[in-house]
Order: C-alpha cells, then structure tokens, then sequence
C-alpha cells in the first residue's frame, strides 16, 4: 500500500473477473471497516470514474437525510406491493 499524504491512500490494483467481480485489497477492508455482509455503495461519474463508500459511513455521515429518502423508499415499496 502506498500513501500519498496522511488520509489518502493507494492501494493497488485490482483486476475484475469474468463475473464482473473484484477483491478489495485486505488494507482497504481494514482501514474501512469492511467486513462480510458490509453493504457497499457504488457512484459514478462519466468523467471522473468510479467511487465507492461503507454504507453505514454513509448514513452515519448525512444523519437525517438519508433515513428519510430511506422511509421514502420504503414507502414505495409498501405501495408496490
């Protein structure tokens, strides 16, 4: 692993399977709490590339906003049924 500065790491490339699965490397699982069943959020911007987050980080990290888009989502749900 190498590191840029002191929050900003690199570590490593990873190569996708057949499947269209990768391995994320054992330091980031360790530096960001991700274990077995952890769910992760995938973003993407045509321009930039693509970005990862810890879903529980991220609800921790916006509080209110995302359980209400949750309870929203959660409605819909209810209404589909």
């Amino acid at each position: 692993m190498e590191q840029t500065s002191d929050k900003k790491r690199f570590y490593g490339a990873v190569t996708v399977s057949e499947r269209g699965q990768i391995v994320i490397p054992v330091e980031a699982r360790r530096d960001f709490g991700i274990g077995v069943g952890d769910k992760l959020l995938v973003f993407g911007d045509l321009e930039q590339g693509i970005a990862m987050a810890k879903a529980s980080m991220l609800i921790k990290n916006t509080g209110d906003f995302l359980s209400m888009l949750q309870s929203t989502g959660d409605q819909d749900n209810e209404d589909e049924k």
